[in-house]
């Protein structure tokens, strides 16, 4: 793994330790489910991991484009689902398919984000891209 990957990936495993640890409280502090708060808290936590998701295949693969985003998106959206599984056997807490699809939501607002700044980059990723010649018509010297 290439050094410029690794920060994302630890902020990855990071953020999804916060969720999954928010995530093992019975009774956790804040909105409950069925309150508009509790969708917004959803959204922003997955645009979170969706854009860490993102930065990693980016610096991983040394490019930001469509397949990056798609595996980056699926990655966070599994995530969600594995969290509302273990949800389901935490007391006082349940799976929901509605959280489901906030969290999926959010991390393809945090895909798109992530992507969008992971393109800027992309020559500075690549080790393999030749550099531009800045004017190919130029005549030598």
């Amino acid at each position: 793994m290439s050094r410029a990957a690794r920060p994302w990936l630890l902020g990855l495993v990071a953020w999804a330790a916060v969720i999954f640890t928010l995530s093992s409280f019975p009774n956790p502090p804040g909105p409950r489910v069925t309150e508009p708060r509790a969708v917004v808290a959803h959204v922003a936590f997955y645009a979170v991991l969706g854009y860490l998701a993102v930065r990693w295949l980016a610096a991983w693969r040394g490019t930001a484009g469509l397949p990056v985003a798609a595996a980056a998106w699926l990655l966070a959206v599994a995530y969600g689902i594995s969290d509302e599984v273990h949800q389901a056997f935490v007391p006082n807490r349940h799976a929901s398919a509605l959280d489901v699809l906030a969290d999926a939501a959010g991390a393809a607002l945090g895909v798109a984000l992530g992507t969008r700044h992971a393109a800027r980059q992309v020559p500075r990723l690549s080790r393999t891209a030749a550099p531009r010649d800045p004017a190919p018509n130029r005549p030598a010297r």
